[in-house]
């Protein structure tokens, strides 16, 4: 494993330097309209990655695994015309990974593009906005947070509620009070589809969300968050959300019984300071526990009532310092989850469930940017260990470095 790092690092750290050479900080604009009232913006993400794992490849499973892949690779379109109206379009291609959350799949998923957000956006003031289409729900401020402006070198892997992605369709409305002090959200998802080949639903009911935040210092009065601010705001934000939807799973999908109610709640902090002379200062950390009634329980559950976005709880806590001279960051996270049930095989076997599985996650790095987020060099190191193991469940180490550029 050491070897194989040395070189990883090696390597990153020249392509660091050579992708240094010439980067646009925004797309290209074009304007439109009888005044130019109307803006198009067109802007690529791209998040390149080689990632090395200690375990998952050979005929046992517990051989090095090395993959190259697009973490993200996206093109965004933002538009606006004149004050109120704007829209947000991001496409995104879906990368097939070898290195998964707990395993090395048998087989990659099928690439291919999607659209990832479509959100029509109406700004009537400060104290409340409109967004409808496909958007970020409200619930967790990880899932909120910028995929390109994070703390360490991802948001976590366990945050994600249940039956969606990191999206949702539905409408938003939000706003802010006493100057960006208060800030309110509230939003009506679709949530769980009507139709699904896993299992049979037992209602289709609309998801409701519901977030607040004080922020005392500088405001976040966006409506999304950032992990980091690079030292250039003072901020302390404590935030909070609750959501909820109605007959979401059956505990028993043969007899279509025992339907159950999903659940979640969170409560979250997130300090940056910079001090002159001395560096930036960041501090964030969450606690999130989504119910789904036990439904894991039943004779023969829903399957998306288990597993990683299945009734779980746990907290993260992640800390960073930045040089006051030098565009580098030091990163740390540590986050502990427990998983009403789990399945963490290295050997692909979906039977291989473990209930009451507890993970702890540690993982500590670096950000150098060259041009703030629009060009940045992560490198990380984590260590997944498990509460229960056994001859398939092993505890494992993974080494990740990224290039990301926005252009």
């Amino acid at each position: 494993m050491a070897k194989h790092s040395l070189k990883t690092i090696a390597f990153s750290a020249v392509a660091g330097l050579v992708l240094t050479c010439g980067t646009a900080v925004a797309g290209p604009q074009m304007t439109f309209g009888p005044n130019d009232e109307g803006m198009l913006q067109l802007d690529y993400k791209g998040q390149f990655q080689l990632g090395v794992r200690d375990s998952g490849s050979g005929p046992n499973k517990d051989d090095t695994t090395m993959d190259f892949n697009f973490r993200r690779n996206r093109l965004a379109l933002m538009g606006r015309y004149g004050d109120l109206m704007s829209l947000y379009v991001q496409t995104e291609f879906l990368e097939s990974q070898n290195i998964g959350t707990f395993n090395v799949p048998d087989s990659k998923n099928d690439a291919g593009f999607s659209i990832l957000d479509a959100a029509m956006r109406f700004e009537i003031n400060d104290s409340f906005n409109v967004y409808l289409g496909k958007l970020k729900y409200n619930l967790s401020r990880e899932n909120l947070e910028a995929c390109e402006a994070p703390l360490t070198l991802d948001r976590s892997l366990f945050i994600r509620a249940p039956y969606v992605g990191t999206r949702d369709n539905g409408v938003a409305v939000w706003g802010n009070f006493m100057d960006g002090l208060l800030q309110y959200r509230a939003d009506v998802m679709e949530g769980r589809s009507a139709t699904t080949a896993a299992a049979p639903t037992p209602e289709s009911n609309f998801r409701y969300s519901f977030r607040g935040h004080v922020s005392v210092l500088d405001p976040e009065n966006k409506y999304g968050y950032k992990g980091t601010y690079l030292g250039k705001k003072k901020v302390l934000t404590v935030g909070g959300a609750y959501q909820y939807e109605q007959k979401v799973a059956y505990a028993d999908t043969v007899a279509k019984t025992g339907a159950k109610d999903y659940k979640a709640w969170t409560v979250d902090g997130f300090f940056e300071y910079p001090l002159e002379g001395i560096g930036t200062v960041t501090l964030s950390g969450a606690y999130e526990d989504i119910d789904l009634g036990d439904a894991y329980k039943g004779a023969n559950p829903d399957p998306d009532t288990v597993g990683l976005n299945g009734q779980k709880n746990g907290y993260y806590v992640k800390g960073a310092y930045m040089l006051p001279m030098l565009p580098l960051q030091f990163f740390g996270r540590y986050e502990k989850w427990r998983f009403a049930a789990l399945n963490t095989s290295t050997t692909n076997d979906t039977t291989q469930n473990i209930f009451d599985q507890g993970v702890d996650w540690y993982g500590g790095g670096l950000n150098y940017y060259f041009r703030d987020q629009n060009l940045k060099l992560t490198m990380e190191v984590s260590k997944t260990n498990f509460d229960k193991k056994n001859d398939t469940t092993k505890d494992f180490t993974t080494f990740i470095t990224q290039m990301q550029l926005i252009f």
